[in-house]
This record gives C-alpha cells, structure tokens and sequence, in this order.
C-alpha cells in the first residue's frame, strides 16, 4: 500500500497503525496540498456489508460533528476493492502513550484533557450521537498542544441506542453497566466511559480487573466504582465525587450529557484554586522557545521541556484489536505533553520532564532560578536523548524488508538478512493465497526497527477443507441452503436436469465441476454442481395418440410415432407402448410412441365342400361371424342322419376383410 494512489488524489507514505478491522496510513492530498490521515479497511472486510455499513457509519458520525475537539472528517469512498475513510492528520501521541509512559497524570492535568474530551464529546451529544469506544487509545495528544477525540466507529445516533449483536464490541474496561446487561447505550453511557478514563488518569489503573472480559463486565454491572482517592491520596475531594456521579450504575443517577459533566468539572477546577482556563480551550499541551522564556516576566514563565519519545502504547481501535505503535510509525518529537510531575532527582537522560499548561498558574510563582534549573536538565535530557537516537534508539535501525507474497523459507531468510529475528509464524486458511506463502506480516515492511527485532509472519494453510453435506433427497432451495452454509459456493445455472421416479425439483445427484461424484470433504468455497429430478416421465399407454403427444410435450420432450400396429387388444388410434430415446432423459429428448390399427385383416379361406359345422367353426376361429340357413340342431349334431355340405360362401374365397367380418354359407342336404 505504501506509494499507492488512492482514487487519484491520496499518496499513501507511511503506515501509522493496523488494526483488525483497518489500517491507517499518512497521505498527501495532492489535490488540496496537505497531508491527511487515511483509514483503509481490510479488503477481506469489505466484501461484508455488514463491516462495510460499520465503517461507513463511523465516517458519517464524525462527518457530522464540526468541533476544535474532534478529529475532522474529510471524505470518504471506496477505490476498487477496499472503503476509505480520509481525516484530519494528527501528528503526535494518544493518551494511552502517556498513561504507559508516566502511569498517571496530576489532578490539573487530568482536568485538562478532560475538559477538552467533553467539549468535543458534548459537541457529538447535542447532534443526537453516542461515541460508544472512549477511552484513551481514542484521545490523540497534538504536537502543538491540541487534544481530538477520534474513532466514531461505534457511534450510533441516541435514539437507535439498542446494541443488538454488539453488546461488548466496545473496549470491556470502559462499558456501561447498561450495556453489559441490557444491550443499550445512550448519552449516559458515554459519561460513564468518561468517568471510568478520569479515574484511570488519576489513579494509574482501571478500577476493575479480572483473569476474563467477564469477570470485568460483572464488576461493572454490580460494584460500585471506588473512589480514586483510595487508589492515590493526592487526589482531591471534588475530582472524587466526579468520578463517583460519573459512573452510577444507574444511568438516571448520572450527569445527562456531556455539557452537563462539563460545568461541573469547572466547577470542581474553580473549587480547587485553578488558573483561568487558556484563551484557545481546544490547547492544553502548550509550547515555549528559549526566546519566549528570554522574553517574558520570569513569573508568568511556564516550565518547559521537550520530550524526544516514540509512541510506545499499543493503539486499540473500534472493534477492540490491539496494533503497537513503532518508531518511524507517527511523529517522534513531540513539544511538552501533559506529563505527571517528577522530581530532578527522578529524571534520566532519556525521559525528560514535561508540563502543561495547567501548571502554569503554579508556575508563575516560581523564580527565575527554578525557571533555568529546569531549562539547564531538560537540556541535559536532550543530549542524552540525542545520544540515546543515535546509539540505541531509531537512529541506529534497519528497515523491515517486504515478506508478504513469498514463501516461507524465502521471507524467513529475508529477515534474518536484514538483521531481525523471525517471530511468531501462524498459518491462516486462505482462498486467495497459495499455501506456503506469507500473506501478513507484523511489522510491517518499511518500519524501522532495532536488530533483532522478531518479525511475526502469517502463512497461508491455502484452503480449509470441509465435510460436504448431505444432499440428495433435499428440494433445490434446501440444497443450496445447505452448500453455502458449508462453506462451498453453487451457481444455479449449471444445475442439471434429468427425469426420474422423483418429483420436480428434488435433488438426484451431487457433483464437482467436472460430473465426478463429489468426495467427503471438499477445499472451502468450491463450486458444487447438482443433478436434479425433471420429473416423472408420462406414462401414455393406453392414451390416444392425441393426448398422449400433449402429455410428452407439455413435459418438455418431444414425441416420436415410430410405428403403428395391428392389435387385436388395443382399438385402433390408442398408444400401444412409449420407449425412450436416451439414457439419462433430460428436458428435449425424444419419446418414441407404437400407435395401434385396431385388429389384422383376414384373408376367406374356402370351405366349400365342407360339412356345415365344420366350415362354421373355421371361419368363426379367424375371427368372424358366420350366417347360415341350416336349423341348429343339425349343425351341433355330431352324427347327423342328413349331412349338409357348404355349396356356396359370401364373401368368396380369398378376399381379404377385416376381422369381425360375417360370412355367409349356403348348404345342401346330403346323404
């Protein structure tokens, strides 16, 4: 990603973090001239719309609120396969950094950044919106003193407040007890989080701790948040019962906004003898040259000092992933932060001392000669941070080199030659990337680092292999419920349709691409082709020639009469019989139908000369019928006196007539 141009306008230059759900980068706008910060979502991520919605929303909350406290929005889009979201880029640390590196902060400068978070937040409260994720990763401490609040990506609007699915998606430390038990999160819940980070200012600590998320999440539903007096005795009575109204566990029972915190946390500054509040409210983390302290009323001086430090706390982004910050990830130098006081005798050459403008009142009634003794060890904290860059610190680091897309072996001997170590290797199953190959890498390529720093890799497993379901017997629609469910893809339109003894739509077979039968296990995402019933063939025998052709037809096959037959037993113009042409039958085949002629044709033999009875029974055993002028009883009687013999028949001999025909004899008496 780095050297990319996004969408034609946005030159990615560095990566500042990575988190489960984005990655964030330094770009320069080459439109408007200016470098911006640009979230980029995880392109795996994108293709869900339920993360893209997610993502979409956090750009529209914060688009929405216009404050010297909060991080600006600037646009938003997506660029072939990934969304983007570009903000206001914040050189500097978070408060999380600053809580990591000096534990707690004092009673001023907890005021101090919290004064400038409720601003902002109250900003966001009178729009109608719920943050949801504060807590320090989320406070971003400027270079030039200012103080954001950032990362609306669980912001939802107040009245949409039920959390359905993501209950806990916040940070676990900071959750409402509302939210822990009912799911819900309005205004109040925000003030609770808020309570809970001034406590952690205060203190150095959470005031809830567990081996599990849960253990905290009961903590909060059911205890009742101690004082931070009982934590640090230095802090006062005010900032203690702001704490406690904060974070009732009842929401009823807590300031209703932001604004609402925000007059008392200036009343409680104004019961504790604080300094007016600064001409710019928005700075709290203020700056001053060897000029300014040469030029201003050594009583009006501020202490100062700089710091040379890397961000060096983990950023924890919306969807609660944990990404460490690196040395050349963000800005290094940053110009005095709000850091607890320490003693001379406390400092070391690589941690320097640090105030803030809430000291300021304090320090005006300082000397001069406490002004230059402090001037005189922060420059001594500079040299020895100097040295410190250059000796052991990112002066003397390599480059982590690119490993992503080689295998294995190739990245882990690319790493060992760039002096690192190889760390932690995971494997991941993957769709896209070959097996073998490394598909992530943490640090990033690009970052410098110390020797011998380990770079953990993630090495594609290639596809998971699933147990393919059950499928014959199902109706089309189960089937494909089924498929997708496993894990496998199906297309409709390479269905296959055949009739059988099964109704229509019902599942007959399963099948890979190729037709072969699909195996008990199957790479996730492989297309499944199934074979299913076109229905019962038509029976048509004994069906008129007529309807026996609208049945086939109307079936989807085609009727073929290959013959048509004398029956004595199936009436003439009625199917006698249907055979298929194929094997399988599928839709457009052929039927072949055996139509009837009714029954043969009878050629008369001759029976002229022949007793009358025994004429009779020929002719009626071909079929026919007989008339004749002989009484009965004389052509049954087997040994009749008089004999009649047949002198004539009608028709004659050798004519051919259909069977049924009646013949007539003629017969004379004989002796």
């Amino acid at each position: 990603m780095i050297g990319r141009l996004i969408d034609g306008r946005y030159q990615v230059r560095s990566l500042i973090a990575k988190g489960g759900m984005a990655t964030v980068y330094v770009a320069t706008d080459l439109r408007l001239e200016r470098r911006v910060a640009i979230k980029v979502m995880h392109d795996h991520l994108a293709a869900d719309e339920r993360f893209r919605e997610r993502f979409i929303r956090e750009a529209r909350s914060a688009a929405k609120i216009t404050h010297p406290n909060v991080v600006n929005v600037y646009d938003q889009g997506d660029d072939e396969v990934f969304a983007y979201m570009v903000m206001e880029y914040i050189p500097g640390i978070t408060l999380r950094d600053l809580l990591h590196d000096h534990h707690r902060l004092t009673p001023e400068q907890s005021i101090d950044v919290m004064d400038a978070v409720l601003a902002g937040l109250q900003a966001a409260h009178k729009l109608g919106i719920v943050h949801r994720d504060l807590k320090p990763e989320n406070v971003l401490l400027a270079d030039d003193g200012r103080i954001k609040l950032s990362d609306f990506g669980l912001a939802r609007a107040a009245s949409a407040n039920t959390a359905t699915g993501q209950v806990l998606l916040g940070t676990i430390a900071y959750l409402s007890p509302e939210l822990v038990t009912k799911g819900t999160a309005d205004v109040r819940s925000d003030i609770y989080s808020l309570g809970i980070m001034l406590f952690e200012m205060l203190t150095g600590e959470q005031p809830y701790r567990g081996d599990q998320p849960v253990n905290i999440a009961y903590r909060h539903a059911n205890e009742t948040v101690p004082a931070p007096s009982e934590v640090n005795a230095s802090v006062p009575h005010e900032l203690d019962e702001l704490v406690a109204w904060s974070t009732e566990r009842d929401p009823e029972l807590r300031p209703a906004d932001a604004g609402v915190m925000l007059e008392a946390l200036r009343r409680a500054e104004a019961e504790l003898g604080q300094s007016a509040r600064p001409v710019d409210p928005t700075t709290v983390l203020a700056t001053a040259s060897q000029s300014d302290v040469e030029d201003t009323d050594p009583t009006e001086l501020a202490l100062i000092t700089s710091q040379m430090s890397s961000a060096s706390s983990p950023p924890e982004f919306s969807d609660g992933h944990v990404e460490p910050f690196r040395p050349g990830d963000s800005p290094t130098v940053v110009g005095a932060p709000v850091f607890p006081e320490t003693s001379a005798a406390e400092l070391e050459p690589s941690l320097p001392q640090a105030t803030s403008t809430a000291e300021q009142g304090a320090s005006k009634r300082r000397t001069l000669g406490a002004v230059i003794a402090i001037l005189v060890i922060a420059l001594v904290a500079a040299a020895g941070g100097i040295g410190w860059w250059f000796g052991l610190g990112p002066g003397s680091y390599n480059t982590v080199p690119e490993a992503v897309s080689l295998t294995q072996a190739d990245a882990e001997s690319a790493i060992t030659a760039a002096g690192f170590s190889v760390g932690d290797v995971t494997q991941e199953f993957s769709l896209e990337v070959a097996a073998g190959t490394v598909m992530d890498m943490d640090p990033q390529a690009g970052t410098s680092l110390a020797p011998e720093t380990p770079i953990s890799l993630v090495v594609s497993a290639g596809p998971e292999m699933l147990t393919v379901p059950a499928l014959e017997g199902l109706t089309l629609e189960a089937a494909e419920s089924a498929i997708t469910e496993a894990g496998f893809t199906y297309d409709q339109a390479t269905t296959l349709r055949q009739f059988s003894d099964e109704e229509a739509d019902v599942v007959i077979a399963a099948t890979d691409t190729t037709g072969a039968p699909l195996p008990s296990t199957l790479a996730e995402g492989q297309p499944i082709r199934l074979v299913a019933s076109a229905g019962i063939l038509p029976d048509v025998a004994g069906e008129t020639e007529a309807n026996a052709t609208k049945l086939i037809e109307e079936a989807g096959l085609v009727v073929n009469v290959s013959s048509r037959e004398f029956s004595a037993s199936v009436a003439s113009g009625v199917v006698i019989a249907s055979s298929t042409t194929t094997d399988p039958v599928v839709p457009g085949d052929t039927i072949n139908i055996s139509v009837s002629k009714g029954p043969a044709p009878v050629v008369l033999p001759n029976v002229v000369g022949a007793p009358i009875g025994e004429a009779i029974a020929t002719l009626e055993g071909l079929g026919l019928t007989v008339g004749h002028n002989v009484p009965p009883g004389i052509v049954n009687d087997p040994n009749p006196v008089i004999k009649f013999v047949v002198s004539t028949q009608s028709p004659a001999a050798g004519v051919e007539v259909p069977a049924g025909s009646n013949v007539t004899l003629t017969a004379t008496a004989t002796l």
